[in-house]
């Protein structure tokens, strides 16, 4: 019950750190996961994965306090709790984030994390081919563990929507995660010959096979310390509690909700508030569990006119037909997760870099598989990418099997509110192009009564969900920044021995879905720990709209 690097949570960033910690097979590895088997079809099957985050089996279930601004609901904040933690019960969509967005990182203080920093590690993780589908194999790793893919987009929506962006005015795009991720395009995910490519199947798996690496299924309690020192992780298992001992260095990989509160219970967080909960102070470090942030927004449903959507599949006998194929073949409409076309654009003249995520999907439906359309239909999932608003964990007491206290303060900065009605607008504009005239039917969501600024604010406040892209709680910044949690080195500052690694240490949420930048986080944070020089940087120059000071497209 010992070893030189002790890791909790084998999620995206987690699966990572315990193979190329154990890589070189110097260093003896444990890698602490409470979440039970991933081998389940609702897991594999990408076309299920709507069921995973409503399963308790594999889900924390998590939800936030009445959010205040949306008239007080509580929103469902799904966390994986399954070897590959959130990697296996997402979208599976591959999203790198914006070059603008890393730079910012270093800006605020993550010194070494911007993009010339950290391109190379996204190449590192990537194992994509063109295929004969676009993009630019010279901005893409080629070798890496973590296969993406596009989907066979023979939906005829799936090039309507492109088109009809295109005729708004707006760019195009053949890869949103090469040079150019302004525009329209096809989407990427992470799904291999028809499978989940979760990081468990992509690194944790694999590395198992090595001595040196051992998978202990237990309930991380709380980090053991002497003085300033990490020296190890108390465990729950089999009813017992136990310890155990990190020679080298813990590393704290459990998620933007429960890293912070993992890092609280052990005495590192605000002295206040642990005070308040009767837990002996570490170290204060005032920004564990602030600054949390995330994507909201909101499905725009159009119905069609023609036969053609996923609706005609969206029966008993359609859905063992697709399980099927998939089981037996790996193929059809079980082999991808629908999303296969999508568009980053900017909300404005002045806004340099894309603000605004486009995901369309060819059904009318929700995101977590309830509330089908009765009909044919399609939609765009459509919100802004930068909010301001921001909000926290807290614990509820010091009992380590009490879920922590979850605000996201959505909508709470007077901008979100302009930011979410010019995206509902802006969907209509797209919509409305010739592209759609074949398959457009009436609006059913909004709906095309809704139409002032009062009356789109009142969908907002009843209708607006979690895009599921908690980050930001644990903060990297400079060692000096008192809100700073982690140092870019991912070291938790007033500590030793100590690391976090994965969302939580994002300084400022990326444009898009967190999954991709997750994974770089624990390729990266894995040198930082083992001491090597990092990866030589790759100068690279995403391309800006010439015009970007002058219009939105």
């Amino acid at each position: 019950m010992q070893a030189d690097f002790v890791i909790i949570g084998s999620g995206s960033a987690g699966s990572v750190l315990a193979s190329r910690l154990s890589e070189n097979g110097k260093h003896s590895v444990i890698l602490i996961e409470y979440g039970g088997s991933d081998a389940g079809p609702f897991i594999q099957m990408p076309g299920a994965l709507s069921y995973p985050m409503r399963m308790r089996l594999y889900d924390w279930g998590f939800q936030s306090e009445p959010e205040p601004h949306l008239n007080n609901r509580r929103l469902a904040t799904p966390r994986g709790k399954v070897i590959g933690g959130s990697s296996s019960i997402n979208g599976m969509v591959y999203v790198r984030g914006h070059a603008m967005d890393f730079d910012h990182w270093e800006d605020s203080g993550a010194k070494g994390w911007s993009y010339a920093d950290i391109l190379p590690y996204f190449k590192r993780m990537e194992h994509w081919s063109p295929n004969g589908h676009g993009g630019d194999p010279t901005w893409r790793g080629t070798s890496g563990p973590l296969h993406v893919t596009r989907g066979p987009r023979s939906n005829p929506l799936f090039e309507a929507f492109v088109k009809a962006g295109q005729q708004a005015g707006f760019e195009t795009t053949d890869d949103y995660n090469g040079e150019k991720q302004e525009g329209f395009g096809p989407m990427e995910h992470t799904i291999h010959k028809g499978v989940r490519w979760s990081t468990a199947n992509a690194y944790l798996k694999p590395a198992l096979k090595r001595q040196n690496l051992s998978l202990i299924r237990a309930y991380a309690e709380k980090i053991e310390f002497d003085g300033k020192r990490a020296t190890g992780v108390r465990i729950r298992r089999n009813g017992r509690s136990e310890v155990i001992t990190a020679r080298r260095s813990v590393v704290v990989a459990a998620s933007a909700i429960n890293s912070p509160k993992l890092l609280m219970l052990s005495g590192i967080g605000p002295a206040a508030h642990l005070a308040a909960n009767g837990i002996n102070v570490v170290a204060d470090r005032k920004g564990v569990g602030q600054n949390l942030q995330d994507h909201l927004e909101v499905y725009i449903q159009q119905a069609c006119t023609q036969p053609i959507t996923l609706f005609k599949h969206w029966n008993t006998f359609g859905k063992a037909i697709a399980g099927a194929q998939w089981l037996f073949f790996k193929k059809g409409l079980g082999a991808s997760n629908q999303f296969e076309s999508a568009a980053f654009v900017r909300s404005a003249a002045g806004v340099p870099y894309p603000d605004i995520q486009f995901h369309f999907l060819p059904m009318a439906i929700r995101y977590d598989g309830t509330a089908a359309a009765e009909g044919h239909g399609f939609q765009a999932h459509v919100g802004p990418m930068r909010s301001a608003s921001r909000g926290q964990i807290s614990l509820n007491s010091a009992d380590p099997f009490e879920a922590p206290r979850i605000k996201f303060n959505y909508m709470s900065d007077p901008q979100d509110w302009i930011d979410f009605r010019h995206c509902i607008r802006l969907t209509r504009t797209v919509f409305g192009q010739a592209a759609f005239d074949p398959f457009r039917g009436a609006e059913i969501q909004p709906g095309a009564s809704v139409q002032s600024d009062e009356e789109i604010d009142a969908f907002i406040k009843e209708e607006a969900e979690s895009a599921y892209h908690p980050c930001g709680t644990c903060k990297m910044g400079a060692v000096d920044d008192p809100t700073a949690v982690v140092g870019p080195d991912c070291k938790v500052i007033g500590t030793e021995g100590l690391y976090v690694a994965d969302s939580s240490i994002f300084p400022r949420i990326t444009n898009g879905n967190l999954n991709a930048p997750s994974i770089m986080v624990g390729e990266k944070a894995a040198d930082h720990i083992l001491g090597k020089t990092p990866l030589p940087k790759d100068h690279a120059k995403p391309w800006i709209h010439p015009n970007w000071q002058e219009s939105d497209r």
